[in-house]
């Protein structure tokens, strides 16, 4: 065998390589939602006008674009209790809960913003697109939207009625 001919097995290794190379600097460049879960961009939030047990628990859920729609959307959320959403604490001080255009659960928290408003979203400033605005809380229902443009024109206001 010539010095310069490759030993066998080298193409298997050298195309695997070529394979799995792409892949891993991939996943190197690609931020994903759980990146801003670090402690690195953590940061501190103002009073939020609810605690995480608040949010815990059961609940039916509907939501509306147009505020005329409002009280029907209650009464469907309400409805919705027959098949609820669950609503988990989270491993540290947040909530178990979809984001948008992803069926995985994350931990949420819950965060105080500028003019008393409370959001809920990953650690990030209070506001950040991926969060949620808590418009109104009471103990029996909740309402919030999507702070990004896009995804609030998309799913609206979120109602959530406690399930008894």
């Amino acid at each position: 065998m010539s010095p310069f001919e490759p030993q066998p097995g080298a193409r298997l290794l050298g195309r695997s390589l070529l394979v799995a190379a792409p892949l891993a600097l991939a996943a190197c460049s690609t931020g994903t939602r759980e990146a801003a879960l670090t402690p690195a961009a953590a940061v501190a939030s103002g009073p939020t006008s609810m605690a995480r047990e608040q949010l815990v628990g059961r609940w039916g859920v509907a939501s509306f674009h147009n505020e005329k729609d409002r009280r029907r959307t209650e009464a469907q959320a309400r409805a919705e209790c027959k098949s609820p959403y669950v609503i988990a604490k989270g491993p540290t001080d947040g909530v178990m809960m979809h984001v948008a255009d992803d069926p995985k659960l994350y931990e949420l928290k819950l965060k105080g913003g500028a003019g008393g408003k409370t959001y809920l979203g990953f650690e990030a400033p209070p506001g950040a697109p991926d969060d949620r605005e808590i418009l109104s809380a009471s103990s029996g229902l909740v309402l919030m939207r999507f702070v990004e443009p896009d995804v609030s024109r998309r799913y609206g206001t979120f109602v959530y009625a406690r399930c008894a």
